[in-house]
C-alpha cells in the first residue's frame, strides 16, 4: 500500500512537472513569436536609364553636299591647275576634288582645274600647269587659293590685281618649298606639288586658311535623290578635240565613269578611275586675244547649258552677275537647279562648238 501511495505521489509530481514544463514551453513559444522578425521584402533593383545621346550636328561640304567633318566646312579650298595632255597622264590626286572644271585653252587642248576642300595626305599632286584668266575667276568664286605654275600674259595682268591669293611655281620666294619636278616625265609635264607643300606655301605667304564668310553657295543640293524628267543620257561626249573625252553612266554606282585619249581617266594615287555624280555643260561665248592664240572666255552674264545626272539630261540656264558673285544654275522654269550630292564635272562649252557635243541614250548606240 505504501508503494502504491508513493507511486501516486510520484505520478502527481510528474504530472505537475509536465504541466509546468508545458506552460514554460508555451510561454517560450509566445516569446519567440513576439521576437520573430517581419518577413523580408524582395529587393527591387533600381535601373538608372542612360540619357539618350544628343544628336550630333551634321556638316556638309560646300562642294559636294556630302557629310564631312566640321573642320572641312571651315577650311579654305584650293584650286589646282592640272595639265590635260596625253604626255602628262596619269593625273595625281584628282579624285579628291569636289568639283572639276574642264575648259578649252589654245591649240584644241583642255585643262582641268580641281576645287578641293579636303586635300590631305597627298605627296604627289598634279601635274600643275599655267593659269588662264577664266580659271582665275572661277577660283575667286570659291575663295580658293589658286595653285598654278606660270601664267599667260592676260592671266599675269589679272593676278597682279590681287583678285585671288595664289601659289605660283614661278615665284622664286616659294617655288622650291611648294613645287617639285619628277624624273619620270620631261618638262614641262613633270611639275607637282603636295599637301605639305601647299600648306607651307600658304603659311609663307600669310594666306588665311579659313574660308571667307562672304562666299555664297555655288550649288543648291537636293535633299533627296533627284532624277530629272528628261531624255536618257548614258554616254556624254563634249566636243573637245584633243583628248576626245566621254562619260559612260554606270547604273550600279549611279555615277558617270570618265574616259579620255581612248582609255579610262585615272587618278594614279590609288589607280582608280575618275567617277562623278553630276555633269554640267555651261555654254559660253569666246574669242581670242590679240595675236589669235589665247582664248578669252568671259564668265559674267548668262547663258544656256545642260545638266546630266542618273542617266538623264535636262536643259538649264546659268547666270553670274559680277566678279564678286558665284555662278548659279536654273531649270527652264526659272527655279534654281537641284544638284545631287556628289562630285560634279563642269565643262565650259564654246557656243560656236556646242553643236559638236554628242549625247547617246544607250551605250550600244554610242559604239563605246
Amino acid at each position: 500500500m505504501k508503494k502504491k501511495k508513493a507511486l501516486k505521489v510520484s505520478l502527481a509530481i510528474l504530472a505537475v512537472s509536465v504541466g509546468i514544463a508545458g506552460v514554460l514551453v508555451f510561454d517560450g513559444c509566445h516569446k519567440k513569436e513576439a521576437k520573430k522578425p517581419l518577413p523580408k521584402t524582395e529587393k527591387v533593383e533600381t535601373v538608372t536609364e542612360e540619357p539618350e545621346p544628343e544628336p550630333q550636328p551634321q556638316f556638309f561640304s560646300r562642294l559636294t553636299g556630302l557629310p564631312v567633318k566640321e573642320a572641312t566646312t571651315k577650311r579654305r579650298p584650293i584650286a589646282v591647275m592640272i595639265e590635260n595632255t596625253k604626255a602628262c597622264q596619269p593625273h595625281y590626286g584628282i579624285n579628291k576634288a569636289g568639283i572639276i572644271y574642264e575648259c578649252p585653252v589654245e591649240g584644241g587642248i583642255t585643262r582641268e582645274m580641281g576645287i578641293f576642300d579636303n586635300y590631305s595626305g597627298l605627296k604627289r599632286f598634279g601635274n600643275v600647269r599655267s593659269a588662264r584668266p577664266y580659271y582665275i575667276h572661277i577660283a575667286k568664286e570659291f575663295d580658293a587659293v589658286y595653285v598654278h605654275f606660270g601664267q599667260s600674259t592676260q592671266a599675269k595682268e589679272l593676278l597682279a590685281t590681287g583678285i585671288v591669293n595664289d601659289l605660283n611655281g614661278l615665284d622664286g620666294s616659294i617655288s622650291s618649298s611648294v613645287f617639285y619636278r619628277t624624273s619620270d616625265k620631261a618638262a614641262p609635264h613633270n611639275a607637282y606639288t603636295s599637301t605639305e607643300g601647299i600648306k607651307k606655301g600658304m603659311k609663307m605667304k600669310g594666306f588665311s586658311t579659313k574660308i571667307s564668310s562672304k562666299v555664297g553657295d555655288h550649288f543648291k543640293f537636293a535633299s533627296e535623290e533627284y532624277t530629272p524628267n528628261g531624255k536618257d543620257a548614258s554616254v556624254i561626249c563634249p566636243y573637245f578635240f584633243d583628248n576626245k573625252p566621254y562619260f559612260i553612266y554606270d547604273s550600279s554606282s549611279g555615277k558617270y565613269d570618265r574616259y579620255e585619249f581612248g582609255a579610262a581617266e585615272k587618278d594614279a594615287v590609288a589607280n582608280r578611275q575618275v567617277k562623278v555624280k553630276n555633269i554640267i555643260f555651261q555654254n559660253v561665248s569666246s574669242s581670242t586675244y590679240e595675236g589669235g592664240l589665247k582664248l578669252n572666255i568671259p564668265l559674267n552674264g548668262s547663258g544656256k547649258g545642260t545638266y546630266f545626272t542618273n542617266g538623264k539630261m535636262v536643259p538649264i540656264t546659268w547666270r553670274k552677275d559680277s566678279d564678286q558673285s558665284v555662278t548659279k544654275y536654273f531649270t527652264e522654269d526659272g527655279n534654281e537647279l537641284q544638284v545631287n550630292p556628289g562630285k560634279t564635272w563642269v565643262c565650259l562649252i564654246q557656243e560656236s562648238q556646242a553643236s559638236r557635243n554628242k549625247v547617246y541614250a544607250t551605250v550600244k548606240e554610242s559604239g563605246y
